[in-house]
């Protein structure tokens, strides 16, 4: 009953993480996605251009925007990948949170493409990733440590 419980609660978790994923990813004015202001640029399908790029040129684009572009992609999954395993124990193995999280980010870039809303970059996708599968290793190191704490 206990694990009945915990699962439905990390159901209602996952509901409010992926409602304000969608609206950063789609409709936040001041990240640049808002409806009606499609931005029709070419997708980046070169691995690793837009993040050298944004390395190269933090000095013009600005430290703050870099961070947030490369380190916000990798934190805005890391949930994914942590709730995944809470959700089905078919998750509970890395090799499926892993193209768990690469399915999740295609879905949405290719959405970002067809919509105009974003710009589809591969470069986002091998970030987003990245954070879901460090997000799986967040949620083994919270196992590990409730063990440590409450046995079992």
């Amino acid at each position: 009953m206990h694990k009945k419980r915990f699962r439905s609660a990390a159901r209602v978790l996952f509901l409010i993480y992926a409602g304000i994923l969608v609206y950063f990813l789609f409709f936040a004015d001041w990240y640049g996605h808002a409806p009606g202001r499609a931005v029709r640029s070419a997708p980046n399908l070169v691995p690793f251009r837009e993040i050298r790029r944004y390395l190269q040129r933090s000095y013009i684009i600005g430290r703050r925007l870099v961070f947030w572009n490369l380190v916000g992609n990798v934190l805005g999954f890391m949930p994914f990948g942590f709730m995944l395993p809470l959700l089905s124990d078919f998750f509970k193995k890395w090799y499926r949170v892993l193209p768990g999280g690469f399915l999740l980010t295609l879905l949405v870039e290719s959405v970002q493409l067809i919509s105009g809303i974003g710009i589809f970059d591969v470069d986002d996708m091998i970030l987003n990733t990245l954070g879901a599968f460090l997000g799986y290793y967040v949620y083994l190191a919270a196992v590990r440590i409730g063990r440590l704490f409450y046995g079992k």
